[in-house]
C-alpha cells in the first residue's frame, strides 16, 4: 500500500495518462493491463542500430541477460524473440539482440505481470521482440579499435550474415577479438599487524589480457507441420595475467604472480514448435554444451614458490517439452517436463616449494541427473486483474567419486503465485509469492586459490541447494508518455543458505570451504526510473537509473553471531543519459561503485570497486553506417581489496595482520565502425 500511494503521488506530480496516439500504445489482441507495444517509430529519434539499442530505450524495463546455472528454465533472461526463448545458454540474450538489425524489428511488446498464452520464463516482466517476416540477404561488418592509457592496444572484428533460401533461413557469424582485464592496474600494497604497526609496504603492477574467437550459426525451416530451428556456437578463449609486487619495507624484494586460463566451449541447440489448431501449441528444446578449461597460477617470492594447476571438464545435456493450451482469451494452461544430465571432471595439483599439498575435494568427478515436471495457468477474471499460478516438482540425484565419494537424492516442490492489478493504463501493481530453490554451483564442489592473497579454498561436493520463500510487491507507474518508475520490495527467507565454513584434514589442518550454514534472511528495496527530459528542454533525451539496497542476516558458523551473507553488496546502482541530436546520439553511462564482504573462518575479505564512467558519442551519417567513440573508465576507477587475517578462528583468535591492496584501472579509448547491408 505504501508503494501504491507513493507512485500515485509521483504520477499526480508529473503528468496524467498519455494521450491517444502517444508512444504508449496497447496491443488490442492481448489484455491492455498486461501488454504494451512499442513500434519502430517510438525509437526512431535515437537511430538504433540493433534490437539491443531498442531494448535500452524501453520505459521501465531493465534487461536481464540470464544466468549460467544448470538447466534451462532457471537460466532464462527476460527477452523473447518472436515469442520464443533462443535455445542457447553459453551466450547471453544481450549478445543475440545485438545481432538483430533494428530495421528487422516490427515492434517490441512488453508484458508486465502475466498474460494468457505468454510464457513469462519465470519473470514478472518480459520483452518480446517481434521481427519482420521475409526480407533479403543481410550482413554486418563491425570493427573496433581500443587503446588503453598504459599503451596497450587491441582490436575486434565481427562479421555476420543471414538470408533465406526458399523457406529456410540461414545465419552465420564470426567474432575475433582481443581484450584486457580492466579489473587490474597499478597501485600500492600495505600490511599492518593487529595493533596497526606497519609490517610490509610496496607497489603493485598488474595487467591482464586475452584473445577470444566465437563462431555462431543457425538455420530454421518448416518441418512436419511446425518449425525447427538449430543453432550452434563455438568459443575459444585464452587469458593471461601478471602481477609484480615490489616490496620496499621491511626489505627490498619482488613477488611475482602469473595466471593463465584457456577455455574451449561448444554448444548445439534445437527448438521445435508446432501448433495443433488455434489453441494448442507444442515446444521441444534440446541442448548440449561442453566446456574444457585449463587454469594455472604460479606465485614466487625469494623464499617461497607455489604452483596451482586445475583442469576442468564440464558437460550438460538438456531435453525439455512444453504443451500450451489457450482455453479462452482469458485463460491459458501450460504443462511440461525438463530433464538434464550434468557432469564435472576436475583435477588439481598444488605444491609449495616443490612439496605437494593435499587439498580437500581437489580431484573429484561429479554427475547430476535432474528432472522437473511443471504446470501453470494464467487467468484474467477482469480486464484489470491477472492471476498466474504454477507448481514445479524437482528431483535430482548427485553422485561424486575421487577424493569425495557420496551420493544423494533431493526432491523439492516449488509453488508460485503472481497477481497483477492494473487500475489504470499507466499504473500496475504486482504481488508474487514463490518458493525458490537455488542451483548448485559445480565450481563450489572443487578447490580454488588466490595465491597473491594467500587464500586456498577447499571444495565441498556435499552441498545442497539453498531454498527460500520469496515474497515481492512491485508498483510500476508510467508518466510523460515514455517515463516510468518501478518500486519493488522483496523479502526472502532462506533455509540451507550457502556461505563459508571451515573443513579439517585428518592432520588437523583447516581450510575454508563453501557450506550450508542454516537459515538466513534478505530484504531488497529496488527503484528503477526511466525519465524523458523533453519537458526540461532536452528534446529526445532520456535518463535511466536503477538503485538496489539490500539487508541480509545469517548466523556466522565460526563466531555464532549475526552478520550479512557473504558476497552480498549492500547497494548497487547505475545511471545512463543519452540524447539524439540530428544524426548524432551522445551520452554517458555510469555504473556505480560497490562493496562486498566475504567471511572465512579465519579471515574477512572486503572488496571495494569505484564508479565506472563512460561518455560516448555516436554518428550515423547514413542508414546502416555508424561511428561510435567512447572513453571507457574516464575516471580511472580504483579498486581496493582488504584482507583481515586472524591467528585462528574469528571471534576467538586475535587479529594477526591486515593487508590492503589498491589499484586503478586504465582509461580505454574505444572507436567502433559498424556497417549493415540489406534490410
Amino acid at each position: 500500500m505504501v508503494l501504491f500511494v507513493l507512485a500515485q503521488a509521483v504520477a499526480a506530480a508529473v503528468s496524467p495518462a498519455p494521450a491517444p496516439g502517444s508512444a504508449l500504445v496497447a496491443v488490442p489482441a492481448v489484455a491492455q493491463a498486461a501488454v504494451t507495444s512499442y513500434p519502430p517509430e517510438f525509437f526512431a529519434d535515437a537511430h538504433p542500430n540493433s534490437a539491443a539499442d531498442m531494448i535500452d530505450r524501453l520505459p521501465g524495463f531493465s534487461l536481464d541477460s540470464g544466468s549460467g546455472v544448470r538447466g534451462y528454465e532457471g537460466a532464462a533472461g527476460n527477452v523473447l524473440i518472436d515469442g520464443h526463448r533462443p535455445a542457447v545458454k553459453t551466450e547471453g540474450i544481450d549478445q543475440i539482440l545485438r545481432r538483430i538489425l533494428a530495421t528487422r524489428v516490427a515492434r517490441i511488446d512488453v508484458i508486465r505481470g502475466a498474460a494468457p498464452g505468454i510464457d513469462m520464463q519465470g519473470k514478472t516482466v518480459i520483452a518480446n521482440v517481434i521481427t519482420k517476416p521475409g526480407g533479403g540477404p543481410r550482413g554486418l561488418f563491425h570493427y573496433a579499435s581500443d587503446r588503453a592509457g598504459d599503451g596497450r592496444a587491441w582490436n575486434t572484428l565481427r562479421l555476420e550474415g543471414s538470408g533465406q533460401v526458399g523457406q529456410r533461413t540461414l545465419e552465420a557469424g564470426l567474432t575475433v577479438s582481443g581484450f584486457i582485464d580492466n579489473g587490474l592496474g597499478d597501485g600500492t600494497l600495505t600490511q599492518t599487524d593487529g595493533a596497526g604497526a606497519p609490517l610490509r609496504a610496496g607497489n603493485i603492477h598488474s595487467q591482464g589480457w586475452g584473445t577470444q574467437s566465437i563462431l555462431t550459426g543457425a538455420t530454421e525451416a518448416p518441418l512436419a507441420g511446425g518449425s525447427l530451428r538449430i543453432n550452434g556456437r563455438v568459443l575459444s578463449q585464452a587469458y593471461d595475467s601478471a602481477e609484480l609486487d615490489t616490496i620496499r619495507f621491511p626489505d627490498r624484494h619482488g613477488e611475482h604472480d602469473h595466471q593463465d586460463d584457456n577455455k574451449r566451449q561448444s554448444e548445439l541447440g534445437g527448438r521445435y514448435n508446432r501448433g495443433f489448431g488455434p489453441r494448442i501449441a507444442v515446444e521441444i528444446v534440446a541442448l548440449r554444451q561442453d566446456t574444457r578449461e585449463k587454469y594455472a597460477d604460479a606465485f614466487d617470492t625469494p623464499s617461497d614458490a607455489q604452483v596451482f594447476h586445475q583442469n576442468t571438464t564440464t558437460a550438460e545435456t538438456i531435453l525439455r517439452g512444453v504443451v500450451k493450451f489457450q482455453q479462452t482469451p482469458k485463460l491459458s494452461w501450460e504443462a511440461g517436463a525438463e530433464g538434464a544430465y550434468n557432469t564435472l571432471d576436475n583435477a588439481i595439483r598444488f605444491s609449495d616449494n616443490g612439496a605437494n599439498i593435499a587439498l580437500p575435494a581437489a580431484n573429484v568427478q561429479v554427475s547430476e541427473k535432474r528432472g522437473e515436471v511443471f504446470g501453470k495457468a494464467v487467468w484474467q477474471p477482469f480486464r484489470t486483474l491477472t492471476v498466474e499460478g504454477a507448481v514445479r516438482e524437482e528431483g535430482s540425484h548427485i553422485a561424486s567419486s575421487g577424493d569425495v565419494v557420496l551420493a544423494k537424492t533431493l526432491y523439492y516442490t516449488k509453488p508460485r503465485i503472481l497477481v497483477t492489478w492494473a487500475p489504470s493504463a499507466v499504473t500496475q501493481v504486482r504481488a508474487r509469492l514463490e518458493r525458490e530453490v537455488g542451483q548448485l554451483d559445480f565450481g563450489a564442489f572443487t578447490a580454488s586459490t588466490t595465491l597473491t592473497a594467500g587464500v586456498v579454498t577447499a571444495g565441498n561436493p556435499n552441498l545442497v541447494p539453498a531454498q527460500s520463500w520469496t515474497s515481492e510487491i512491485a508498483l510500476e507507474q508510467h508518466f510523460w508518455g515514455a517515463g516510468a518508475i518501478t518500486l519493488t520490495a522483496r523479502h526472502q527467507q532462506f533455509t540451507d543458505v550457502i556461505d563459508r565454513a571451515p573443513v579439517f584434514l585428518p592432520n588437523g589442518q583447516a581450510f575454508d570451504a563453501p557450506a550450508n550454514v542454516g537459515d538466513a534472511s534478505q530484504n531488497d528495496a529496488i527503484a528503477d526510473l526511466t525519465l524523458p527530459l523533453d519537458k526540461l528542454g532536452l528534446k529526445g533525451a532520456q535518463l535511466r537509473g536503477s538503485f538496489t539496497r539490500r539487508w541480509s542476516s545469517v548466523t556466522d558458523p565460526t563466531t555464532h553471531r549475526e552478520r550479512g551473507i557473504s558476497n552480498q553488496r549492500p547497494t548497487d546502482w547505475d545511471l545512463h543519459f543519452s540524447q539524439p541530436v540530428g544524426r548524432v546520439i551522445y551520452g554517458v553511462d555510469v555504473n556505480g561503485g560497490w562493496q562486498e564482504r566475504s567471511y572465512r573462518f579465519n579471515a574477512v575479505q572486503i572488496d571495494k570497486l569505484g564508479t565506472y564512467v563512460t561518455p560516448f558519442w555516436e554518428w550515423q551519417p547514413s542508414p546502416g553506417l555508424s561511428l561510435r567513440v567512447e572513453l571507457a573508465n574516464v575516471t580511472a576507477r580504483g579498486f581496493r581489496h582488504v584482507y583481515e587475517n586472524f591467528n585462528g578462528p574469528r571471534g576467538v583468535a586475535p587479529l594477526g595482520f591486515v593487508e590492503a591492496r589498491t589499484a586503478h584501472a586504465s582509461r580505454v579509448l574505444h572507436i567502433r565502425l559498424r556497417k549493415t547491408f540489406g534490410g
